[in-house]
């Protein structure tokens, strides 16, 4: 038992999972994301094992969405495989004696590879059928799907390195002919330069069925083995310079939906140009792979500073070109636009909207209802539609009609501006029905694979590509095909400017929406509106009891209004509101300095700090012109800050507490603050309701992920979440509000 115990031990499997381990624990890293992503425990709340587990391509889960993700699966393991093989290889000589070395290799280095797929299997078995409620019929095609691709992906690597093989050995047979029998002895490897620790291999795969003992290679001369390793070594380097000229070319296509893949593909093809670099760097620069890249880093830096490279995205619409007439960014510039004449003449601009839309209600103190909904990406998007939809229907159509006003952060101001284009296009005799379900099942589609296909595939790989708004080019990158597909998802509704827009806002035709998004260089949020707000720009205050308060927030088409400002698209608009850190791009903007923003969810994800703030300010109309105030909530997670406690349960987290609790908190505390505003609007003389309606998950456990990807089963939690008993209850109050149910009511938090 013993000696079997050696034997195994010594295997050359089982040694070269021990030197990856000893080694280059840096490529182990990539395996452990892939077990914690498939297994939900790497970004759980952002849904990352769906995209694994339950894949869309074209907006479905099909058999092609498993083979596409199989494929670059398989891309990694043999991106893997060359990598270690071009580090290793020369740790054993005994490869060099054999055809095909490279396969052999692959044979033994098969261990973690094999671990993982069994893992996936099972975790995709059970997500097919408690998350996307597959039949086994469908998880059966999805796994085949996945193996197909996996198979042929595999297959074209070994076919590739089969004929490089074959020319290997033709010109190495001459010199190999001459070389007597190896005999039969244990090789050695040097696992460092001192030689004081030695790993032993006594036998090894010859094929999966296959196993031999390992020759010596003594009497074949260095120079010998190291030719058929270089030439090997050269055959791996052109193998993954083809897979990246795949990549660059796959760039000029991603326009097209067939060949955006899914988010999984682009995530794994991302991780084996990772692996191939990693690994480059350290075979080619060995000890001086650090100050190499510290040094590659900074250059990169210099050429950025003189804008010699130039990676930032931009908001599609707005001229960059004119540097002489970028706005200065400074304390200066945003008290001039917030001068008291200035923000006199805009709030009486906007008492004028505020006419207007009194004059459609059709009473004399008719309710005013504004719109707040929260971030949350598409489980939000979807929550909004859904809610909305609903509330339309209570009120026979007409809900838009009485909205004064929508404002939110990141994915619920998606949904809330699709249903928005979709109730004027049928207020314009469109023969639409709002309450159909398809609109939900719209904005719930997928926007990560373009998202994430154009970030492996034009951010990194290809040169860049240039698209036209207006006068102005722009280059395509994520931000844009996150735009593109966005519009898509919504039937091209949302492919405005905000100049096709202004004017319908003014008008009171369709609500006002003011989209937010938080200046990254001092956090005052980037108000986006296409009527004047500079009365937003400071909290209202008692100018003989307070002194001067500075802008903490800015208005976006009053800053850069030497910038064509109501060119910018309104997919643009949305974006910037809904930047998801990482995900999307910070989008820069042409001042000088230069500033960027991104999701308006860091400093307000509900939504309500905008409408809180317009309705102090116009207080005094409010309250002669209307008989009540009602604030509309839309919320991706439970009032109270109930959800997602903080626990400790192991002895790690005393340490990482400190660092996580902002993280954990943040949303919360948000909340507790504007719960405490609201309290102050009894300056409204008690007019003012607000109504929550939240998206409450049936299972703790079952919450929609927080991206911009939806299973099946989470679509059907978040339309289910509207029967919830503080749901139904906050639609029986709205009915309470409609003029034929008209009552007096109670405030309802």
């Amino acid at each position: 038992m013993k000696r079997v115990l050696k034997s195994f031990f010594y295997s050359f499997p089982v040694q070269l999972v021990l030197l990856h381990f000893k080694k280059f624990q840096v490529l182990l890293l990539f395996w452990v994301i892939l077990f914690s992503a498939v297994n939900g425990s790497f970004m759980k709340m952002y849904g990352v094992d769906s995209l694994y587990l339950a894949p869309e391509y074209l907006d479905k889960v099909n058999f092609l969405s498993t083979l596409f993700v199989g494929a670059a699966m398989g891309v990694f393991i043999m991106s893997w495989n060359i990598t270690t093989f071009i580090l290793f290889s020369r740790h054993f000589k005994f490869l060099a004696t054999n055809t095909k070395p490279f396969l052999k290799y692959c044979i033994n280095n098969a261990v973690i590879p094999l671990v993982f797929l069994l893992f996936y299997f099972f975790a995709a078995v059970k997500h097919g059928r408690s998350k996307e409620l597959l039949s086994v019929a469908d998880i059966l095609l999805l796994v085949a799907g996945f193996l197909s691709g996996l198979i042929c992906s595999i297959a074209l690597s070994f076919y590739y390195f089969f004929r490089a093989d074959k020319t290997i050995n033709r010109r190495m047979v001459a010199v190999s002919s001459q070389q007597p029998k190896p005999p039969l002895q244990q090789a050695h490897i040097v696992l460092n330069s001192g030689g004081s620790r030695l790993l032993k291999i006594q036998s090894y795969f010859d094929s999966p069925l296959s196993i031999k003992p390992v020759r010596g290679v003594a009497h074949y001369s260095n120079a010998f083995i190291e030719k058929v390793f270089s030439r090997h070594h050269f055959a791996a380097v052109i193998s993954i310079f083809i897979a990246f000229l795949f990549l660059i070319i796959l760039g000029f296509f991603l326009d097209k939906p067939i060949f955006q893949l899914p988010a999984a593909a682009s995530i794994t093809l991302f991780f084996a140009i990772l692996v191939s670099v990693a690994g480059a760097f350290s075979y080619f620069l060995q000890s001086w792979s650090v100050p190499f890249l510290v040094l590659l880093i900074a250059f990169l830096n210099v050429l950025y500073q003189y804008e010699v490279i130039d990676p930032s995205n931009k908001a599609y619409g707005l001229n960059y070109e004119n540097r002489n007439e970028r706005p200065q960014y400074n304390r200066e510039t945003l008290m001039q636009l917030c001068q008291p004449e200035q923000v006199d003449k805009d709030y009486a601009s906007m008492i004028q909207v505020l006419e207007n839309w009194k004059r459609k209600q059709g009473a004399a103190k008719p309710v005013l209802y504004l719109v707040a909904t929260s971030g949350g990406g598409t489980r939000s998007a979807t929550f909004t539609m859904n809610v909305l939809q609903h509330l339309d229907s209570i009120s026979s159509g007409r809900f838009m009609d009485k909205v004064f006003m929508i404002t939110g952060a990141s994915g619920g101001i998606l949904g809330a501006a699709y249903f928005r284009e979709l109730a004027k296009l049928k207020a314009s005799g469109a023969p639409i029905n709002l309450q159909d379900k398809r609109y939900a099942d719209n904005i719930s589609k997928d926007l990560l694979n373009p998202v994430l296909s154009s970030l492996v595939a034009r951010d990194l790989a290809s040169p860049s590509q240039k698209f036209r708004v207006g006068e102005h080019d722009y280059i395509k990158d994520r931000g844009y095909a996150f735009e593109q597909k966005l519009a898509e998802n919504t039937q091209w509704l949302l492919n405005k400017q905000l100049r096709d827009i202004a004017e319908d806002e003014h008008k009171a035709v369709m609500p006002l929406m003011i989209f937010n998004s938080v200046i990254t260089r001092d956090s005052r949020r980037m108000l986006i509106s296409t009527q004047p707000v500079s009365f937003l720009m400071r909290p209202a205050y008692d100018t003989q009891r307070v002194s001067s308060m500075e802008p903490d927030a800015v208005d976006f088409c009053a800053l850069f209004s030497k910038q064509q400002p109501m060119n910018l698209r309104l997919l643009s608009a949305l974006r910037m509101n809904a930047t998801f850190p990482y995900v999307l791009p910070n989008v820069w903007l042409p001042s000088n300095p230069v500033i960027d923003v991104m999701d308006a969810g860091l400093r307000d994800n509900f939504g309500q700090e905008t409408a809180l703030r317009f309705l102090f300010v116009f207080r005094k109309w409010i309250s002669e012109n209307t008989s009540k105030v009602v604030l509309i909530q839309l919320r991706d997670r439970r009032n109270g800050g109930w959800d997602h406690p903080f626990e400790t349960n192991n002895i790690s987290e005393i340490i990482t507490k400190p660092m996580l609790l902002f993280q954990y908190n943040y949303y919360k505390m948000q909340e507790y603050s504007q719960n405490e505003v609201i309290g102050l609007q009894s300056l409204l003389n008690n007019k003012f309701y607000k109504l929550s309606f939240q998206y409450i998950p049936k299972k703790e456990d079952g919450a929609a992920a927080l991206n911009f990807h939806l299973t099946k089963r989470e679509k059907q939690d978040i339309e289910g979440a509207l029967s919830n008993e503080d749901n139904r209850l906050s639609f029986e109050k709205f009915k309470s509000f409609l003029p034929e149910n008209s009552m007096r009511g109670s405030k309802v938090n």
